[in-house]
């Protein structure tokens, strides 16, 4: 590991990690960027490409780096009748282009699916993620060994900064939420079980099928086949009666966790979820009769992924923590995505995410293209992130969230770099996402596959 990258990356485990106040990062985040730039510039074909584009030779400064950062939509510009008409090969050279080392060959002849190529990639040491596709294509991000073990410590440290919970093994584990079967997800849930649960004391889970990245992607191919009118009647038919039982065997897992909340209200918990599970079994523990009284006062929370455009009353945060007994101090929120390899938490007195020292933060333009000058204070535009930690894959990306970056001290007395807990999608403000590299992204990226 280059020297900078050693320097940020080494405050992993530090107490003081979001103490250090911006000025004191600058040089060094941009001296690690570089390095990493230099190591890795012939070996990911796309940022060779990106560097070309932009005649960067060399990261001086941040500016510079805008350039060499890839959209968020690099990760979903394989064609989807790779998908569709299930060739393997020609996705496995797609996934080439992004990934920061060689991909072993692997047979893909007689590959059944999707999670079967994936399996085959994770049996010689390339973990592939995916987002939701919750606003269309899904992103596919390769991860490495180091990655999976990086994310394991990292999940671990931010949990316990933003909850104030130390890892001593004394918690009863319950997941309110279906599982999605993907890796960086799974790697930090055991990371978190081992780190914070009983070891006497089986974890709960929703009792139903995970969600494997292969089902989520045939969901997203045959979403796309039903909006082009190309999708067969039985394909129809299939998607909505699977789409009838998933429904009804959540709304029973739903039901079970409810349950047996109530039967280890005694116990520590630690609950973790989506906003509209959590707030849906509340509601289930309060018609059962029971309410925060019931509880144990040192409960803790862990809630991920946003809304996700679910319809919640306006206090649906209180009715939650109320319902389970959620003290202010133990209550954790993150701000991170599949594309990054660290979290940002949320501090309980200034409410706001916190940026580690070895994650960059860009505020660009609307389009993505240009730095917002920014030295002090607060500004807002779209967010961008350099994540030094990331070994698998370029860790720059140009997000499609519109944040408020704050540079100066937050009220919870630290000085890291902090973001506003107004986060938006450009998506929703703006019916589209355009950013402006995008499509010259996508046409090379392409080609090569």
């Amino acid at each position: 590991m280059s020297a900078a990258v050693e320097r940020l990356t080494g405050l992993v485990q530090s107490e003081e990690r979001f103490a250090i106040p911006y000025a004191d990062l600058r040089e060094t985040q941009v001296e690690a960027m570089n390095e990493l730039f230099q190591e890795r510039r012939e070996r990911i074909r796309l940022l060779a490409f990106r560097a070309k584009e932009a005649g960067v030779s060399e990261i001086r400064s941040r500016a510079d780096a805008v350039g060499l950062l890839f959209p968020h939509t690099a990760y979903k510009s394989y064609p989807e009748s790779f998908l569709s008409e299930r060739r393997w090969d020609r996705l496995g050279r797609w996934l080439g282009t992004v990934s920061a080392h060689p991909l072993n060959p692997i047979d893909t002849s007689d590959v059944v699916d999707m999670d079967d190529w994936i399996a085959r990639y994770e049996a010689v040491g390339h973990y592939i993620s995916c987002s939701s596709g919750t606003t269309g294509k899904s992103a596919m991000m390769i991860a490495s060994d180091q990655d999976m073990a990086w994310s394991r410590l990292d999940t671990v440290g931010v949990f316990a900064w933003g909850s104030g919970v130390r890892p001593e093994r004394d918690r009863r584990m319950i997941g309110i939420a279906p599982t999605a079967a993907v890796a960086k997800n799974l790697n930090a849930r055991d990371a978190q079980q081992a780190a914070f649960g009983d070891p006497r004391i089986e974890p709960f889970t929703l009792p139903m099928p995970p969600i494997t990245i292969g089902q989520m992607t045939k969901m997203v191919v045959l979403r796309k086949a039903i909006a082009d009118g190309t999708a067969r009647p039985d394909e129809i038919a299939d998607f909505e009666a699977t789409s009838r039982e998933r429904e009804q065997t959540l709304q029973t897992a739903y039901v079970k966790a409810a349950e047996h909340v109530v039967a280890s209200r005694a116990d520590k918990l630690y609950l973790a979820g989506m906003w509209n599970a959590l707030h849906l079994v509340a509601g289930m523990v309060r018609e059962m009769g029971y309410s925060g009284s019931d509880f144990n006062p040192d409960n803790c929370i862990y809630v991920g992924g946003g809304l996700k455009r679910a319809k919640l009353p306006p206090d649906y945060q209180e009715y939650v923590y109320e319902t389970f007994n959620i003290p202010a101090g133990r209550r954790f929120q993150m701000y991170g995505m599949q594309e990054l390899n660290s979290g940002m938490p949320r501090c309980a007195a200034g409410g706001r995410y916190h940026v580690p020292p070895w994650v960059v933060p860009f505020v660009l333009d609307s389009d993505g293209d240009a730095l917002l000058p920014h030295e002090s204070g607060e500004v807002q535009g779209r967010a961008a992130f350099f994540d030094l930690s990331l070994d698998g894959r370029w860790g720059g990306v140009v997000t499609g969230d519109r944040i408020l970056l704050d540079l100066d001290p937050c009220a919870c007395g630290n000085a890291s770099p902090s973001v506003r807990d107004d986060i938006t999608r450009y998506a929703d403000l703006e019916g589209d996402d355009k950013i402006g590299c995008a499509g010259t992204v996508d046409a090379y990226v392409r080609g090569l596959s």
